[in-house]
């Protein structure tokens, strides 16, 4: 009987690393927690055909948007953790709304894989073209002057776009108004009318509007300046120390086996090495990335220490 088991035994060690590395073995679902369009669904539709062309399996893409992104996250979470369901989400559904929501419908850190950091992109701060600072040192001089007089925009409380502002500020030493729109075009258009003077917001939704000359990008909030915003300084070159990038991360179910999170993040980063995915991703601001499931469980763990201090500070609540 021990001589059974023990065959039993070596046999499923040596199946069960072979069945991994074959992922996917059925049809696989990702989901994604915000609209069709979001920059999460545009990432995860280039990778979902990369995917699907590579390995003859149907990759279908199902968008769950609502709650802050809690809505599909939760989806992922309570998935079967066999690799066929895996998911896109940020740092607000992978940590920080656990401190804006009385009650989550699952718990980010027991309840989810973290597999890859997919893509990273500067945010950027930017005024309205009437705002007499064409530095972030005379934006903060001016903020100074005339404390709570400014507006910013930004895509919904306890966003990137209203955390990045918020830090900026106590960072600074200025005071601001802060006002709430339901998406970057939005608050972008804001912008550029008038209403809110001040946005910290993804590249791809300020860059564009720059060569109207209605709005005046100041800063990037990456640490130093972005190899694709090489003529935008950092925030820090003006002595604020706020990094706030917009990243998106990959997620199965929590009891997924080690074995498939490692063959999910092993072909979905070979994905965004590929020549085309990196061009479309770059064209659009951001860096195609491709980490090991450690390197982004200590790159969470590294962003709720950042926000949190920022978020009671703030005393940010969701909308």
């Amino acid at each position: 009987m021990k001589s059974l088991l023990a065959a039993l035994l070596v046999f499923l060690a040596g199946v069960l690393p072979a069945a991994a590395q074959d992922w996917p073995s059925k049809p696989v679902r990702i989901v994604v927690p915000f609209a069709a369009g979001s920059t999460p669904d545009i990432i995860m539709r280039l990778i979902g055909e990369r995917l699907q062309a590579k390995t003859k399996q149907s990759v279908v893409v199902d968008n769950r948007p609502g709650a802050s992104g809690n809505l599909g996250t939760d989806v992922v979470a309570k998935a079967a953790p066999d690799g066929a369901t895996i998911g896109i989400s940020i740092l607000g559904p992978l940590g920080l709304n656990t401190l804006l929501f009385a009650k989550m419908p699952y718990d980010p850190f027991t309840d989810l894989a973290l597999v890859t950091r997919l893509t990273d992109q500067p945010s950027v701060l930017a005024v309205n073209a009437d705002v007499p600072a064409r530095t972030t040192a005379e934006l903060v001089a001016l903020l100074k002057r005339e404390p709570g007089k400014f507006n910013f925009g930004s895509i919904g409380n306890g966003s990137l776009s209203q955390l990045a502002m918020e830090a900026i500020a106590l960072k600074s030493g200025t005071r601001l108004v802060h006002i709430p729109y339901g998406s970057s075009p939005q608050a972008v258009t804001a912008l550029i009318r008038g209403d809110v003077q001040i946005v910290c917001l993804p590249a791809i939704s300020v860059v564009s509007q720059v060569p109207t000359g209605k709005v005046r990008a100041l800063a990037v909030t990456s640490q130093k300046r972005s190899p694709l915003l090489p003529e935008i300084p950092a925030l820090n070159e003006a002595g604020i120390d706020v990094e706030a990038n917009a990243w998106n991360g990959l997620i199965a179910p929590a009891k997924t086996p080690d074995a498939v999170v490692a063959a999910i993040a092993r072909e979905v980063n070979e994905a965004l090495r590929d020549g085309a995915i990196r061009e479309k991703l770059n064209a659009q601001y951001m860096e195609p990335l491709g980490t090991s499931p450690a390197e982004f469980k200590a790159f969470v763990e590294a962003e709720m220490r950042r926000w949190t201090p920022v978020v009671r500070a703030a005393k940010i609540k969701p909308n």
